[in-house]
């Protein structure tokens, strides 16, 4: 019979994939053309499930460290002694001598997402650190300054859209990212079958360039410039249209003030474009009857990255293509992040206190994961001496690996959420794995927040967990409960909290908030208050300017939309096996825009000193190249490395050369050369491609597994070298703080 996998956890994505297993080990998959929801294509991921399912190296109990031993422990006592040393560390020391880091696979478990902010509620501390860092931050802080959310993103309405712009992003390898689309080939070529262009501004010729009818390359950390101009072109060339917007927007001289001197013909050099080329860009861009323009990492984790994320936006809404179909919208998701943290009040932060070392900004209650290691060691009061990780890796995945495993070996304590002993686990104390992939239902709360439609989709677990497998949101509530215990403020209030939360359990949860959301169920009782605030003239309209109304408009039962089909629960997401498809993306900026007036900022003055600063920006001297990372589809990150069937090959841990840059350095194809920067050096053989803009050079992360102590057989086998060996965690964007990785100055040469 049959097994249905039917939401892939590993790709960003909503999949309608079937899986078939027969014996414990996978017959087929197939993809459903004609499902909306679907891939359409087997996916390398879901077939390595099977891997990692069944994987020897994958812990299945918890494990504590003695010596260079690892030792089983039970549940009980590996939570009882986890509890006991984090509050004996934080009354010994205070509070934020404790951090916490979580990892990408995070928001791929709606389990661990649910139980997570009330477990690091619980820990009290400050040093909180995250991937947020090494990916989206730029975005998230475009959304707090221009829509008065960290979560309010809009995403490209690709399925609609006549120019699709992608700068420093591959959603080809990635299926999007911000931006949830299943099946993007076939979304790609769609576009193009209806007369829309697809144009790609990439220092490398992508998988998703390939694709394009338009590339060009950009030197890397230069998309600022490149915007900047695009604006430029659109103000003098009197393109500028803010149609639906108008009454909406404000600080449009402003902006036509910053952008005025930055014409194509200045910033060609620095680009390394041609002046023509970035003038008719934004030409067409803006001859398109819809149109929407979308960056991703390259251009997040590069030189002014937080600059060139708000330029994204505000090409968006000056052409009039934010909240407009086939533009970029906001999604009106089931499992509404938005509404929740609108209504809880916590829609993010900026600045509102600094690091200890080296005084960089707090975003969204975390620190930039650039300071982590020298926050571990530089000694004095409120040094971080314990760390709980949380399904992540930040030795491979965090700039200065090298300097990071230093940090992790002298901590006092160190307790990881993990099945894996890996780069970054192998200097826990104690490592509590959970249950795998296969072992627990999947939903997808963030992504389907970021989806090109909304969708909805609950898949079941397809094996029962091992006897004593615990999830992760039964480990971090377990936790939680252990640390009021080891506190002495265990209460009669918080045990009943406590059952109740194991009670409901993860689908409890999602059951809940399902009800509550837009599609949610809308009580019969409700309609008297609204009657009856309709006979006080004014007062309806006073209280919906509250900001909690405001959140409130947008949940179920108190939903203003009246297009919204209602009564969704759990139960009928459940017998909808492939998922429900609630629609396109529709108009949504009243419920969405959550600023103090309910207006966007075009300037907002947080961007001003960044902007002046671009005037001094000067090119790295020397011989330099420019370093940039690279993302394969068959590896995600550094969590898919032990899968045989997504290493077996070639080796893709190689460095991609421009002929010109090789010939100069005397480098041949094949070659082992020696990548150095302001970490470390490291070596791995040359890939000489024109596909690879001169003056760059390319690697893949998330490799190097062949540290000491890694308990992963395949990966060590097919080791690599790590990047974040050579960028050094000092290179940071002037705003946030956010590590650099992309277009770092290195040095190549024959090894």
């Amino acid at each position: 019979m049959p097994l249905h996998y039917r939401t892939c956890n590993l790709c960003e994505a909503m999949c309608g994939l079937e899986i078939e297993y027969q014996d414990d080990s996978i017959v087929a998959i197939r993809g459903d053309q004609d499902d909306p929801l679907s891939h359409g294509h087997i996916c390398p991921k879901a077939v390595a499930l099977q891997d990692l399912h069944q994987d020897p190296d994958r812990l299945r109990q918890p494990v504590r460290r003695v010596g260079d031993e690892w030792q089983p422990i039970s549940w009980e006592e590996a939570i009882r002694e986890t509890a006991e040393k984090l509050v004996a560390i934080q009354q010994a020391h205070g509070k934020d001598a404790v951090a916490t880091y979580v990892g990408n696979p995070t928001a791929h478990n709606h389990g661990a997402l649910l139980m997570l902010l009330p477990f690091l509620k619980s820990l009290r501390t400050r040093n909180r650190f995250s991937a947020t860092s090494v990916d989206q931050l730029p975005h998230m802080l475009a959304c707090l300054e221009l829509f008065g959310s960290q979560a309010a993103f809009p995403v490209p309405d690709i399925d609609r859209t006549d120019f699709f712009l992608v700068i420093g992003a591959n959603p080809m390898a990635s299926n999007g990212s911000i931006m949830t689309a299943p099946d993007m080939r076939g979304r790609l070529k769609a576009l193009r079958q209806r007369g829309g262009t697809l144009a790609v501004i990439d220092p490398r010729v992508t998988e998703t360039a390939k694709l394009a009818d338009r590339h060009l390359f950009v030197r890397p950390g230069t998309d600022a410039f490149l915007l900047l101009a695009m604006l430029q072109v659109l103000f003098a060339e009197k393109r500028v249209r803010l149609g639906h917007l108008g009454d909406r927007v404000r600080g449009l001289e402003a902006l036509a003030s910053q952008v005025r001197d930055w014409t194509p013909e200045r910033v060609a050099p620095i680009c390394g474009m041609a002046a023509d080329d970035i003038r008719q860009l934004a030409l067409d861009f803006a001859a398109a009857e819809r149109a929407c323009a979308y960056c991703r990492v390259g251009t997040c984790t590069s030189d002014n990255s937080s600059v060139s994320a708000w330029l994204v936006y505000l090409l968006n809404i000056v052409t009039g293509n934010l909240d407009s179909e086939g533009g970029v919208m906001f999604t009106q998701p089931a499992f509404d992040v938005f509404a929740m943290a609108n209504l809880s009040g916590n829609t993010g932060s900026f600045d509102r206190y600094r690091s200890r070392v080296r005084k960089l900004p707090e975003f969204g209650g975390e620190f930039p994961v650039t300071i982590m290691a020298e926050e571990m060691l530089t000694p004095g009061e409120g040094q971080v001496r314990a760390l709980v990780t949380h399904a992540g890796n930040p030795v491979l995945s965090c700039p200065d690996g090298k300097q990071l495993d230093q940090a992790l070996e002298q901590l006092d304590f160190m307790v990881s959420i993990d099945f894996y002993i890996n780069e970054t686990t192998r200097h826990a104390d104690i490592i509590m794995p959970p249950t795998g992939q296969l072992e627990h239902a999947q939903f997808d709360p963030v992504f389907s927040a970021v989806a090109v439609r909304n969708t909805i989709k609950f898949s079941p677990a397809l094996f029962a967990p091992e006897q004593g497998a615990r999830h992760d949101w039964e480990i971090l509530l377990d936790l939680m409960e252990a640390l009021e215990q080891a506190r002495g403020q265990d209460s009669l209030s918080s045990r009943a909290g406590f059952r109740l939360l194991r009670r409901l359990g993860d689908e409890g949860l999602v059951d809940l908030i399902l009800r509550l959301g837009p599609y949610g169920s809308r009580p019969a009782w409700l309609e008297q208050p609204r009657r009856l605030l309709a006979r006080v003239p004014g007062l309806g309209e006073a209280l919906a300017k509250l900001p909690v109304i405001k959140a409130l408009g947008t949940m179920g039962p108190w939903s203003t939309d009246p297009s919204l089909p209602h009564g969704l629960t759990l139960k009928k997401v459940k017998q909808a096996v492939h998922g429900i498809d609630l629609g396109p993306l529709r108009q949504g900026l009243r419920n969405r825009v959550v600023t103090r007036d309910g207006t966007i900022d075009l300037v907002p003055e947080r961007y001003l000193p960044q902007l002046a600063a671009l005037r001094d920006w000067q090119p790295p001297a020397g011989d330099a190249l420019l370093l940039i990372g690279r993302r394969h589809v068959r590896s995600n990150n550094s969590w898919m490395h032990n899968s045989k069937r997504l290493v077996k090959g070639k080796s893709r841990c190689d460095l991609m050369i421009h002929p010109l840059d090789a010939e100069k350095r005397g480098i041949s194809e094949g070659q082992l050369v020696q990548l150095q920067g302001d970490a470390g050096m490291i070596e791995l053989p040359a890939r000489i491609s024109e596909e690879i803009m001169p003056g760059v050079v390319s690697a893949p992360h998330g490799w190097g597994h062949g540290r000491k102590g890694v308990k992963l057989k395949v990966a060590q086998a097919h080791a690599g070298v790590s990047i974040n060996d050579v960028i050094g965690a000092r290179h940071v964007e002037s705003l946030t703080g956010m590590a650099v990785i992309n277009g770092v100055p290195v040095t190549v040469a024959p090894a």
